[in-house]
């Protein structure tokens, strides 16, 4: 930690800051090591489950249920904010009138171009 320079634009990432490993109180501590020991010992069951060689059944994973419904079913769980709205725009309504705009202008130049006589046109069969 002692060789570790902070970026210019950025900020210390949370995990190299020494408020986290240093200056923490004894209570959070202890809720720390009880949230480990229940992650661990939640681990401890679904890996006996598993690796059970007489097991008939299948293993719900309650957390992974959830994950694959929220993954199946977005709407439900979204909620427009500024920046959905813009990224919405920039990625559904932007692209249509640029599109429109380039081609639009494009087929205006080559129509006046005929008009005037101008266009060179390549790979002609009748020369």
């Amino acid at each position: 930690m002692a060789n570790y320079r902070e970026a210019p634009l950025a900020t210390r990432p949370k995990t190299l800051d020494p408020n986290e490993y240093f200056n923490l109180s004894p209570e959070y501590r202890r809720a720390e090591e009880a949230r480990a020991a229940i992650r661990a010992n939640l681990k401890r069951q679904y890996q006996v489950q598993l690796n059970n060689p007489h097991r008939k059944e299948l293993i719900e994973d309650p957390a992974l249920t959830r994950w694959v419904f929220a993954r199946g079913n977005p709407y439900p769980h979204f909620r427009p904010t500024p920046k959905t709205s813009l990224m919405g725009a920039m990625f559904g309504v932007f692209p249509l009138f640029l599109f429109y705009y380039l081609f639009k202008t494009d087929r205006d130049r080559r129509e006046q171009q005929i008009k005037d006589g101008t266009l060179v046109r390549k790979f002609s069969m009748s020369s």
